[in-house]
Formats: C-alpha cells, sequence, structure tokens
C-alpha cells in the first residue's frame, strides 16, 4: 500500500494543478459576464468571490469588488492560498515532496508552468492583458495534463492523483454554475432574455464547453439544457457526473487493489447513485442553489473521507 504522506501529496498535487486553472476560469466566468453590463459589474464580482470561497480574506483587503481587485486576489495574489499562482507553488512544493512517484516529464512539466506563472504575474495584471494571461495559465495547466495522461502508469500513484482533479473540478463545476444563480441576473425580467442567454453562453466558455455543448443539443443557449450538460451529461469531461463516475473508478481500482472497503467507497456510490437517477427538471424545480449547495458539500466530505481512510495526515 501506497504510504499516506506519498498519497497526499499526489493527491493534493492534482488538486492544486485543477484549482490554478478553475480559478482562471472562474474569474474568466466573471469577466465575460460583467461585459454584459450597461452599469456597475461590482454584483458579478462579488459573485465571483463568493462562488471561489474567499470572500472573508477578499473583503479584509480591498473595499470594492472591481475586475482588477478580483482578478489581482484570485490570480496572482500569494496571501490567499487559493489564487492561480499560490496554487501552483503548493503543486510544485507537493510535487518535489513525491519526486521520486513521477516521470520526469511531469515533474518538469510542473516545474515549467510555475516558472512561467512567476514571470507572467510578477506586477499587477493589466486589464488589457487579463484574457490571455487566464488563457496562458489554462495551457500551462493542460501541458501537466497531457503529460501526466501520456508517461505515468496507471497504477496507485495515478489512481490518487485523479481523485485529486476529481474531487477539484466537480467542486469548481458546481461553484460555476452556483456563480450564475447567485446575483447573476439583475431582475427577474430577464429570466430567458438575450441577456440572459448571454450569461449562460459565457458560463459554457468558461469551461470550455461552447462549442460542444452545439454538438449534443444543437439549438439555442437554455438554461436547462446548460445546467443538464454541466451537471448531468456522462461524457462532458467537466461535468458533475463524468468527474464522479471516474471517482468512482479510481476508488474502485484502490478498493480492489488493497482489499478493503472505505467509508469513501460507499460516499461516492451514493452521490454519483443521486446524480444518475436525477432529472435537470427535478433539480430545477427543487431549486438549482440548493441542488449545488448540497452537491458541494457532500464533494467537500468525499474528500474529507479519503483523507481519512487513506491515512493521509
Amino acid at each position: 500500500m501506497l504510504l499516506g504522506r506519498v498519497a497526499n501529496g499526489l493527491y493534493w498535487m492534482n488538486r492544486y494543478i485543477e484549482r490554478a486553472e478553475n480559478m482562471a476560469r472562474l474569474v474568466d466566468a466573471g469577466l465575460r459576464m460583467a461585459l454584459t453590463r450597461t452599469q456597475s459589474a461590482e454584483e458579478e464580482w462579488k459573485s465571483v468571490v463568493m462562488s471561489a470561497g474567499v470572500e472573508f480574506g477578499f473583503a479584509a483587503k480591498y473595499g470594492e469588488y472591481t475586475s482588477a481587485a478580483v482578478a489581482d486576489f484570485l490570480i496572482r495574489d500569494t496571501t490567499n492560498p487559493s489564487s492561480a499562482m499560490s496554487s501552483m507553488e503548493t503543486a510544485r512544493f507537493n510535487a518535489r515532496m513525491v519526486r521520486t512517484a513521477l516521470t520526469r516529464e511531469v515533474w518538469e512539466a510542473i516545474n515549467e508552468a510555475w516558472m512561467a506563472m512567476k514571470r507572467m504575474l510578477a506586477s499587477p495584471i493589466d486589464e488589457r492583458d487579463l484574457p490571455a494571461v487566464l488563457d496562458e495559465i489554462k495551457r500551462e495547466t493542460a501541458l501537466i495534463r497531457g503529460c501526466f495522461y501520456g508517461t505515468m502508469l496507471r497504477n496507485e500513484i495515478f489512481d490518487f492523483a485523479q481523485i485529486g482533479t476529481y474531487v477539484e473540478r466537480a467542486d469548481n463545476t458546481a461553484r460555476i454554475l452556483d456563480v450564475k444563480y447567485y446575483v447573476l441576473l439583475p431582475s427577474v425580467s430577464w429570466v430567458g432574455s438575450t441577456l440572459d442567454n448571454y450569461q449562460w453562453e459565457s458560463i459554457l466558455r468558461s469551461v470550455s464547453a461552447h462549442r460542444s455543448y452545439r454538438w449534443v443539443y444543437d439549438a439555442e443557449y437554455r438554461p436547462t439544457n446548460i445546467a443538464d450538460y454541466l451537471i448531468l451529461n456522462a461524457r462532458m469531461p467537466r461535468s458533475l457526473v463524468f468527474c464522479y463516475r471516474f471517482l468512482a473508478e479510481h476508488l474502485h481500482f484502490r478498493e480492489q487493489d488493497y482489499g478493503q472497503r472505505l467509508p469513501c467507497h460507499q460516499l461516492v456510490e451514493d452521490t454519483l447513485a443521486k446524480l444518475r437517477v436525477g432529472s435537470i427538471k427535478q433539480i430545477f424545480d427543487d431549486g438549482l442553489h440548493e441542488f449545488l449547495t448540497d452537491f458541494i458539500s457532500d464533494n467537500n466530505r468525499l474528500g474529507d473521507e479519503v483523507a481519512a481512510n487513506y491515512r493521509f495526515h
């Protein structure tokens, strides 16, 4: 059985790589949605900070929710442990700790991404450069993922790393969807309007799902279809069902190899079963925000169970 501290390093290495990319995606969502505003976009940026779960840290440092302040706090501020820069530094620290468990290509990709981001984020980001910076962060994390998939043996090392990736990704997709329903629309009268549809399109673009959505639905942007795509579509790589399908698979491999069935195995199966039997109509009828809040809580509990069951600490 893999040592708990090695499993912990692999799990958190991949969670923080995913988080660095996810912070760029959250800011991208806010940037796109703020462009639809004719007046102040403060509420959009506040919703992004709330969805990132760092509202207290942000409020302690800034008075207003401006694009510059939110982007700086979520992308380059190292006093924010969840910023893209902090996340990449923590990912690199964990990668160095488990260096012998990684291929040379994976280690070099992580190290080079960290160096590239340090150079790029050494100074405050000019607002005109923000889209390019966000794209570069997503590109660097994609390179790491490509090296990981292309060179790593599919063993317990791979499983714990992937468990970290999918726990973090599921959390992020739920949070990006929740941005839409936190304070996004100026009033209920905008629901179903051109503005509403543009904001939903922005959500798709922020998770790189704009084109693939059209392949599946071949229709205009409807909130129910988009939520269905990002929650229940088992072939969409950032959907909640997709993440939990692979979480269940990698945890099942650990159960088989170690001969131990642990609480985390039941929890992932229960959550996946809930996702598979649900319908998007039922989710909307019961409340999308409430569904996402419950999912985020269950997902956090799964992360805690994995850490406890496999003795990460």
